[in-house]
């Protein structure tokens, strides 16, 4: 038996999974508490307190939450589709919580470094949208259904300049691999891609928003007109699996803008020449940091601007975000020829 564990295929299968434990573990941790410092940070921005009752400074908030979500009653529909209903939510999770097994938070902590990295994130991207159109098929409510089919296009349109905008950064990396991404990025002298893939950045940004149904491209789920959406008819765990489905979301697509744009885990050279004590810090608490800063920078948003019409959604997408995009990669792969990097 020991021998059999001494393997080295079953060691790092066993290494994968205690990974993975510790990664859902954590990435649940922080959904949890994402929502708290939203509704705190929203609170404050509209100069009111937040949730305050439970525990201090209502700390504990999100147990509560959990606790109550769990135990409340899941109601289905009377003529929904049931086994499409009941799957619909665990697609949108699982979607979204595989794409972090690819994301390295640091050069050697990662659950899978798969050359195509890049791509798997996009491919699960899209594939959490297949669990909202469901979603809003299943639930037989014409609410639902109008949501489902709102995020069927908004996916369509944003997914392929989300993609675009990264062509840029596989152009200067020579990769998808996401950790050769990063370290590509550290032999710049300003360490980063955001400088040269300015334009790529602001269009992965406006993507990863619709991409993530967050405001103001909420409209899948616009309260003013749809009741919630394609989640309408959910309630229990199964609603609880689409919310951490969406915050799990926003973290890959911070984690995504990190890694691509933003050195990932590495601080810019000319930084660590003016203060090398910086250097001592691990890796890690870099990358949480740029993190979590998008993080913020998506509650931000959501407290200044209001929901865009559907039209105007669809117009951004198709008329300015993918001709950018397409422009970008001419910049680049121009510049490439001419070896100016």
């Amino acid at each position: 038996m020991l021998a059999f564990i001494n393997e080295p295929a079953v060691l790092s299968i066993i290494l994968a999974v205690v990974k993975s434990i510790i990664l859902v573990s954590v990435a649940m941790f922080h959904v949890a508490y994402a929502t708290y410092f939203e509704r705190k940070a929203i609170g404050h921005m509209q100069v009111r307190m937040g949730p305050m009752r439970v525990g201090p400074h209502g700390i504990l908030q999100p147990v509560a939450d959990m606790i109550k979500l769990f135990f409340k009653e899941d109601i289905i529909p009377e003529k929904a589709d049931r086994t499409v209903f009941y799957f619909a939510p665990v697609i949108s999770f699982v979607a979204a919580i595989s794409s972090l097994s690819v994301i390295p938070f640091y050069k050697d902590w990662y659950v899978a470094n798969i050359n195509i990295g890049l791509l798997f994130i996009l491919a699960m991207s899209s594939l959490g949208a297949y669990g909202i159109v469901m979603a809003g098929w299943a639930s037989n409510s014409k609410y639902a259904f109008l949501g489902g089919l709102r995020s069927s296009a908004q996916v369509l349109s944003y997914e392929i300049a989300m993609g675009l905008s990264l062509v840029g950064v596989m152009i200067m990396a020579g990769s998808l691999n996401l950790r050769e991404i990063v370290e590509a990025q550290n032999k710049l002298p300003y360490g980063m891609f955001a400088i040269p893939q300015i334009l790529g950045l602001f269009v992965f940004l406006v993507a990863a928003f619709a991409e993530t149904n967050r405001a103001p491209f909420d409209l899948p789920e616009a309260e003013s007109e749809l009741v919630a959406g394609y989640f309408a008819e959910y309630s229990g765990f199964r609603f609880a699996l689409f919310y951490a489905g969406e915050y799990i979301a926003m973290i890959v697509m911070a984690s995504l803008l990190t890694a691509c744009y933003f050195g990932g885990w590495t601080l810019p050279p000319f930084i660590l020449k003016a203060l090398p004590w910086l250097g001592l810090v691990p890796g890690v608490v870099w990358f949480v940091l740029k993190v979590y800063f998008f993080i913020f920078f998506y509650y931000w948003i959501r407290a200044t601007l209001p929901r865009y019409r559907y039209d105007q959604l669809m117009a951004i997408g198709w008329k300015v975000l993918i001709p950018l995009s397409l422009l970008n990669i001419f910049i680049t792969g121009t510049l490439r020829i001419l070896k100016v990097f």
